[in-house]
């Protein structure tokens, strides 16, 4: 139990972080010339989706019993990846 919890604290610590970073990728797509702001708002959009992705995923695994989660993990971690990879990239075409 101690380590589905700690495993479901950090992941929800890192998409506190994560929300956080698409927020400023929101403001700085706001702001961005028109041209670019349609680009920016599919990155974003991309970025909403594999986070929701990631948010079903730890919603799964904080229900999941304590055998079940474990099989769950894989599948969050994969979602976790997922969305870790597009923030990286959407924050490096964003500069």
């Amino acid at each position: 139990m101690a380590d589905k919890d700690a495993y479901v604290q950090k992941m929800q610590a890192k998409l506190d972080e994560w929300n956080a970073e698409i927020d400023k990728l929101q403001a700085k797509a706001e702001q961005a010339e028109a041209d670019s702001r349609v680009e920016y708002q599919e990155q974003i959009k991309n970025l909403q989706e594999k986070r929701q992705d990631a948010e079903k995923k730890l919603t799964q695994m904080r229900q999941a019993g304590d055998s079940a989660w474990e099989d769950l993990k894989a599948g969050a971690q994969s979602a976790w990846d997922a969305l870790e990879d597009a923030v990286k990239s959407a924050r490096s075409r964003f500069k």
